[in-house]
């Protein structure tokens, strides 16, 4: 019989609908104003568990190759056969096929195990790379390169599987949990900031088809390493007739309305960027000014992952989704008052404190609503949306700096965060009735 939405596989209580958002219910464990010792506490004590370094150490060896196989791939097709327009094409048919395949991948590692699937996913995706690599190097039909890409969408999802790790770790623990989805956040967005990096040097240090070599070589490594801690892993749950898809479960589709704009939030940031940095002659520092969009998310995430929050997910998300559309007004103002990069730059950093926080309370609520066995499936299917979500507003973004120019193109993301809110807050209210 399928879980009620109030009893979480995370071991929370049911929320309170009056709590204010910005009261906790429950006393702060640690104070992010005190020395960085006592803020970093409850992570040295969540990595006391046992068995979590080994599989964090194999994971984020896995998740750094997905921010490095777009660029790698761009870098080497373009150089190759001297065309941005076919590289991006078959990047963006990697990404669609991503989002259709991922969901299944994930379905299959919550019925039949992790070690099980994600092991030969992983092959699959790294032999797609290399394919593509061969391809590329050996002057292969254009239609190859699209066909040998789209094989990569068995890419397992890394960051899903550890969350469903610490789900299952700390079923009992809401407050471990919270530390660790924050830890899992700021993990993903070092692997945001390091991965293009590393690919761009590869590529131009070494050989244009070394940032996908190395790439597949520590997705494979990483997995492998990940997939041996078979104590900390959760348990396979086999589908019945019974079993529903998490979309079909009340609130599910709401909250993957509120992922898809709130991607489109990132997509769009990032398109306008570079945009930006071009106009004024300054496109090679485009990369470090987005860079420090992901380190304010990071470092915000780390502090937020130290303090308890309020019990009732939703209005603390709600909260979360205020912040981020108030601060993502910043680089608009910004673009247009002062033309400077590097204010822009400045005001990234702030804007990307709210985005930490959003996607933590917004995992945590995935997880809230996904029944226990099949967290993996729950929460890539946040990521599809949210992959969605950047293709849309990368897109939407794209054509209004054409037509308008890159300062009004910073007004796609303001509005999509916008968008989010007022998503949620309908879902809020939708579910207080």
């Amino acid at each position: 019989m399928p879980r009620r939405v109030a009893e979480t596989p995370t071991g929370n209580h049911p929320a309170d609908p009056s709590a204010p958002c910005d009261a906790p219910h429950q006393t702060p464990r640690t104070d992010p104003t005190r020395p960085t010792g006592q803020v970093l506490t409850p992570y040295r004590r969540l990595l006391t568990t046992p068995g979590a370094r080994a599989f964090t150490a194999g994971n984020l060896v896995a998740r750094l190759p997905s921010g490095m196989f777009g660029v790698s791939a761009v870098i080497m097709i373009a150089g190759a056969r001297g065309s941005y327009a076919l590289a991006g094409a078959v990047t963006a048919t990697g990404l669609a096929a991503t989002a259709l395949v991922g969901p299944w991948t994930a379905r299959l590692i919550d019925r039949y195990g992790q070690s099980r699937i994600a092991v030969p996913a992983a092959l699959t995706a790294a032999l797609g790379s290399l394919a593509l690599l061969l391809c590329v190097h050996f002057d292969a039909p254009d239609w190859t390169l699209f066909a040998a890409y789209a094989a990569t969408a068995t890419t397992p999802n890394t960051g899903g599987m550890s969350r469903a790790r610490w789900a299952h770790l700390h079923r009992d623990d809401p407050a471990a949990l919270h530390t660790a989805n924050s830890f899992e956040q700021a993990a993903d967005e070092l692997c945001f900031m390091l991965g293009p990096v590393v690919a761009a040097f590869l590529c131009s240090a070494l050989f244009p088809e070394a940032g996908t070599l190395v790439g597949a070589f520590l997705l494979v490594t990483g997995v492998l390493v990940f997939a041996a801690q078979r104590a900390t892993e959760p348990p396979a749950t086999p589908r019945t007739t019974r079993t529903r898809s998490p979309v079909r479960h009340p609130g599910f589709p709401a909250l993957l309305a509120v992922f898809l704009a709130t991607g489109a939030v990132f997509g769009a940031m990032e398109v306008t960027t570079i945009a930006f940095a071009d106009a004024h002659g300054h496109r090679s520092a485009s990369g470090a000014v987005l860079a420090l969009q992901a380190a304010g998310s990071g470092a915000a995430g780390l502090l937020y992952g130290a303090v308890r929050p309020a019990r009732n997910v939703q209005r603390r998300l709600l909260c979360c989704l205020a912040a981020m559309t108030v601060l993502m007004t910043g680089p608009l103002v910004a673009a247009w008052a002062t033309g400077s990069l590097l204010v822009l730059a400045g005001s990234l950093l702030f804007a990307g404190a709210a985005t930490a926080p959003t996607m933590v309370t917004g995992m945590t609520l995935v997880q809230r609503l996904t029944p226990a066995g099949q967290l993996n499936e729950g929460m890539t299917l946040a990521v599809t949306a949210i992959l969605g979500g950047i293709a849309a507003g990368s897109a939407t973004a794209g054509w209004v700096v054409e037509h308008t120019g890159a300062v009004s193109g910073y007004a796609v993301p303001t509005s999509a965060a916008a968008l989010a809110l007022l998503l949620c807050a309908a879902t809020h209210r939708s579910r207080r009735g």
